[in-house]
């Protein structure tokens, strides 16, 4: 994540999300940019985070390589619900938990307006499809029924 206050996104990371800066190494762009390496307490594949604090002419904007938004996975609906209270504690407006029908989440912005997304695996694709089917045909949630039509003229087999 490239920002312009990283102590701005750094709090929200460490006080709110509970991740630990790891290490500082260059940046490959520009190794006299110093990039923050942040790991959440578990450690593992997918628990890093790199926040980069850049000026205004360096400044990231949306397109093509941009970061549009940074997810990360919570257990269940229960520990969202518990993240839900913590971020609105700690001052920050959020969504609320949203019923994605597949899964359930919660977004919210830091000072930096890096948008967070917490979100839960659960219940899954397999709600109305067993996994050995996944995917040979269009299953839509219910809201999304009456545009069936509509987004099957979207879309295009994958060779």
């Amino acid at each position: 994540m490239t920002v312009r206050e990283a102590s701005r996104t750094k709090a929200v990371l460490e006080d709110i999300l509970g991740y630990t800066q790891v290490r500082r190494v260059p940046s490959m762009g520009d190794p006299k940019v110093m990039v923050d390496i942040y790991e959440t307490a578990k450690g593992g594949l997918y628990t890093e985070l790199q926040l980069k604090e850049v000026n205004d002419q360096d400044r990231e904007r949306p397109g093509r390589g941009s970061v549009h938004h940074v997810a990360i996975r919570v257990k269940d609906l229960e520990e969202l619900t518990a993240w839900a209270a913590k971020i609105t504690a700690a001052g920050f407006k959020n969504t609320g938990v949203i019923d994605r029908y597949y899964f359930h989440s919660l977004y919210f912005r830091d000072p930096n307006h890096i948008l967070f997304e917490l979100a839960t695996d659960g219940p899954g694709f397999e709600i109305d499809e067993s996994f050995d089917t996944l995917g040979e045909n269009l299953t839509l949630p219910s809201f999304l029924e009456e545009r069936r039509e509509e987004i099957a003229s979207k879309l295009h087999p994958i060779q």
